[in-house]
């Protein structure tokens, strides 16, 4: 009897696909009996910049408050690196390495411009703390100027500044602003978006909501258009830029 010969079969690697740092699907959320998001879906990957974009009141800061805990959905499902918490505390939210610049600044008024950076601080999910104290009040050199003025002796550039670094010393690894530039002088404004591009290039992912729509496709990836709680259109930053007519159906006043 002669051996069989023997066959070798070839290992084959399967890539792993790493989870999306943020996915929604099929999103629904309410305010009481009113019906404000209808079924969204969104993923954000490790680095990249994603634009929500969309007239006043179409669902954009909901989105915003349902990913971070601050309102809970009625349908749907948030993963953040692909664990399921959906409907968590904001502070559950935030331990999973996400950070929210809000709309209106929310600073502590009472507390000086030191206090407000540190009782944030601390490291990120995986111990990692690449945004510490110096380094934040090196982008924000004017904060490193008024480290012992309280909150409220704050200009409205300088909240905005405080906001964003009390935001990074949690060490996120997806950073969500929500109309970072609103009602600032144009030169703040643009100090702002210098910061939001060095934040992405430091590997950080974020999501963004800004009236500057020419702003938004010069440092996005992606942009996301919500008309009336629904996604009309989804896709690369140059496509959107490269269709006028989106622009003045959706985003023209």
């Amino acid at each position: 009897m002669t051996d069989e010969p023997v066959v070798e079969v070839p290992v084959v690697e399967v890539p792993v696909v790493e989870a999306p740092v943020v996915e929604v699907r099929g999103l629904h959320a309410f305010y009481g009996a009113s019906h404000v998001l209808h079924g969204i879906d969104l993923a954000v990957g490790r680095g990249e910049s994603l634009s929500l974009m969309g007239r006043n009141g179409m669902g954009k800061t909901t989105t915003i408050r349902s990913i971070f805990g601050l309102v809970r959905p009625r349908r749907g499902e948030i993963r953040i690196h692909g664990q399921d918490m959906t409907g968590r505390a904001p502070e559950r939210i935030a331990r999973q390495g996400v950070a929210l610049v809000p709309e209106g600044r929310e600073i502590f008024p009472n507390l000086s411009v030191e206090e407000n950076l540190m009782m944030a601080a601390r490291p990120g999910r995986d111990g990692a703390t690449p945004w510490t104290r110096e380094r934040v009040l090196g982008i924000f050199p004017r904060l490193a100027e008024r480290l012992g003025s309280m909150g409220d002796q704050l200009s409205g550039g300088e909240q905005q500044m405080l906001s964003i670094g009390r935001a990074l010393l949690t060490n996120p690894e997806l950073l969500i602003l929500d109309e970072a530039t609103e009602g600032l002088a144009p030169l703040i404004r643009k100090e702002i978006w210098s910061v939001i591009r060095g934040i992405k290039k430091a590997g950080v992912a974020t999501i963004i909501v800004d009236k500057d729509v020419n702003a938004l496709l010069s440092v996005c990836d992606r942009c996301l258009i919500l008309a009336k709680g629904r996604v009309v259109f989804s896709g690369a930053a140059s496509e959107l830029a490269g269709n006028p007519e989106v622009h003045r159906k959706y985003l023209g006043v």
